[in-house]
């Protein structure tokens, strides 16, 4: 006796698509079912046409409806999920999941809200196509610009991965904005990946410049229906631009010509929980299925993509100097040993602020740590003030009269007494851009200062506001994070001041020098990109440390090198490959015991398997996290090694009393 079959893959931690029996209905690749799954219904895609197979005694529970007249999901983005499923060795049905809006997942029941449309049919989910854009307005290219165009056409419009490594200022948005205006006219489409909702925005104005309405953007700060019309759109041609964040890359793009993934280097492009992917890494791979070329563009390229360039993997191009003949800023360090600060700030610093402002500049504070101070303490016994749940202490928030963890987002009100010895001498110490904003505003009473991080732009219009305000070109200061050190163009700011310089330079994570490097150069790029000379002026306890001195002296790339050597000689990326497992538990033996029996899986595999140790911060929100790393000097070797391993994992004794998750390629370790 036969059945007919289909597989799906059900959003659940399932490594494989179930079976199910299939009706009478026609059920192609790609489409949406309801099916259900234990007491659920869930909303799962089809993988395959389905078959006849021999009544096996399995009891195949049938699938209930069919969401689509045609598939939802097009064969090219079904082979990205395969291929990302078996890459970060994460279930296939939680993949294909996030490559989908919510609402386009959602099970409806019957009856409820509105009526249920199938994918084709007529909706008022159509946009009108709108202006088509002009390109009569672009700057002329300068020659650098022009000779990285010649070198991406003379490759040809096959898949090819360019890295383009261009100064801040440089113009490598143009070089974006001319290459797809070549795919578009020849009635392609084009996928631009940036690392964060805050450049979305501004990169979206000047695509719209030259595409109208055909450029479209897609980031969790829209609305949902906002994200399913984008989504939509893409998928139905009308979208010629997709410009999105990390999830954009598995976006339907059935005319796919060209990606495009800025500020290539930056860590937000690798998601860093559930799906573990990098945005970056499978925009590369999706340019291969697509047969299209890639290009690859930062002042700061991540040491991996120029160990490809050097390797010949990647076509390299560089641009070391800036559109329109700007001059890069002077750089200098100010050495803070044993000299007075008021509020983390030097005497220099502030003549310097005070120059700047007076000559109609603007300037920006640069601290990577939001609060008013990382720390409260007792100045009669020495006590600080820890989070509950945390090896971490409480960041103390005085504008929102509160304590906050940074790590589990514990809340608390602030202090009044020492929890060990009862005294209220409490004092905040440390610096954080709240702190640095009232300094500032007390120095400065007749200029604004603009706070800018994630506490200050949460509401929504805020950063808009306050980008607003810099743009106008009046003077003022302003006090940012990272939010700020990447992307921007203002082209009155003449001034950086980097508060600290020396977390990076001695942390106990191998990649973090390589990310001092590229912060620091970004955000001294901010300076100077208008008609003012720029300087930046970068306080440190540090200022004989090799690697700054490297940096300040041969630039990111020298710095960059000599780190290249250094993981050359280490037996770390790019010069091997890493998988991370972290397990956490309430308790730390069963953590720690979960693991150990992970690591007898990896015997006898080429692999060398190193713990498990507790992570850099043992205790988070009340779990205990421990950490087996895997290292491996060739690719196929580990991803075999994992792909024979991996699935057994969830059957060892404890798996499901804890949480556990494997991480390739981490850019983490804590």
């Amino acid at each position: 006796m036969m059945e007919r079959r289909v597989r799906v893959a059900v959003p659940a931690p399932f490594h494989f698509p179930l079976d199910y029996l299939v009706p009478d209905i026609e059920v192609r690749p790609g489409q949406r079912l309801l099916v259900p799954l234990g007491r659920r219904r869930v909303v799962g895609i089809a993988m395959e046409a389905p078959r006849n197979v021999a009544t096996d005694g399995l009891n195949c529970r049938p699938v209930e409806d069919c969401l689509d007249r045609e598939p939802l999901v097009p064969d090219d983005l079904l082979a990205l999920c395969r291929w990302a499923a078996a890459y970060y060795h994460h279930p296939i049905g939680e993949v294909l999941a996030a490559a989908l809006p919510a609402s386009l997942r959602a099970v409806r029941r019957p009856g409820a809200g509105r009526p249920r449309r199938r994918s084709g049919d007529a909706e008022d989910d159509a946009m009108s196509p709108g202006s088509v854009g002009t390109s009569k307005d672009a700057p002329v290219a300068t020659a650098d610009q022009a000779q990285v165009l010649a070198g991406i056409e003379a490759v040809g419009t096959g898949f090819a991965v360019h890295l383009i490594e261009g100064v801040t200022g440089s113009g490598k948005t143009e070089i974006y904005l001319r290459a797809i205006d070549r795919i578009v006219e020849r009635g392609g489409q084009a996928l631009v990946l940036t690392p964060e909702i805050g450049l979305t925005p501004q990169l979206l104005e000047r695509f719209r410049r030259r595409f109208g309405t055909r450029a479209q953007a897609f980031h969790s700060g829209l609305t949902e229906r906002e994200r399913r019309l984008a989504w939509l759109a893409a998928r139905q041609g009308r979208c010629r631009v997709l410009i999105g964040t990390r999830s954009a890359v598995f976006v339907p793009l059935p005319e796919l010509a060209m990606v495009v993934v800025d500020e290539e280097h930056d860590i937000s492009f690798k998601q860093q929980d559930g799906f573990r992917y990098s945005a970056r890494d499978t925009a590369i791979f999706r340019g291969r299925l697509a047969r299209a070329p890639v290009l690859l563009g930062s002042a700061t390229p991540c040491l991996e993509s120029l160990h490809n360039a050097a390797a010949g993997r990647y076509h390299l191009w560089q641009i070391q100097a800036r559109a329109q003949d700007r001059r890069m800023p002077a750089i200098g360090l100010i050495d803070m040993r044993g000299r007075r600060v008021r509020d983390g700030l030097s005497a220099p610093l502030l003549d310097a602020l005070q120059q700047h402002t007076a000559a109609g500049g603007q300037a920006l504070m640069f601290l990577n740590r939001r609060g008013f101070a990382p720390a409260l303490l007792c100045h009669d016994c020495g006590w600080v003030l820890p989070c509950p749940g945390c090896d971490a202490r409480m960041t103390v928030h005085r504008l929102s009269a509160c304590m906050i963890c940074h790590h589990c987002g514990n809340q608390a009100p602030v202090a009044l007494r020492c929890g060990q010895c009862g005294g209220t001498g409490l004092t905040p110490v440390g610096q954080g851009t709240e702190r640095l904003e009232q300094a500032l505003a007390a120095e400065f009473p007749d200029l604004p200062v603009l706070r800018i991080d994630s506490d200050r732009v949460s509401r929504a219009g805020e950063l808009d506001r306050l980008l607003d305000e810099i743009h106008s070109g009046r003077p003022a200061i302003v006090v940012g994070t990272q939010m700020l050190a990447k992307g921007h163009d203002f082209s009155r700011l003449s001034l950086v001041g980097v508060i600290d310089a020396d977390a990076a330079l001695f942390s106990a994570d191998f990649r973090a020098v390589e990310r001092m490097g590229q912060l620091l150069t970004q955000v001294a790029g901010r300076a100077g990109r208008g008609e003012r000379p720029g300087e930046v002026l970068i306080q440190t306890h540090q200022p004989q440390h090799p690697a700054l001195v490297r940096w300040l002296r041969e630039g990111y790339r020298g710095l960059a090198e000599s780190l290249l050597d250094e993981r050359r000689a280490a037996g770390l990326p790019p010069s091997a490959h890493l998988a991370l497992v972290r397990a956490d538990s309430l308790r730390a033996a069963s953590a720690e015991a979960f693991l150990r029996e992970v690591a007898t899986t990896l015997e006898g595999q080429q692999v060398e398997v190193m713990g498990p140790i507790p992570a850099p911060m043992e205790r988070r929100a009340g779990r205990y996290r421990y950490q087996l790393l895997l290292r491996c000097p060739h690719r196929p070797r580990l991803q075999a090694a994992l792909a024979r391993a991996a699935p057994l994992w969830p059957q060892i004794e404890g798996a499901r009393r804890l949480r556990w998750s494997l991480d390739v390629d981490p850019q983490d370790l804590f």
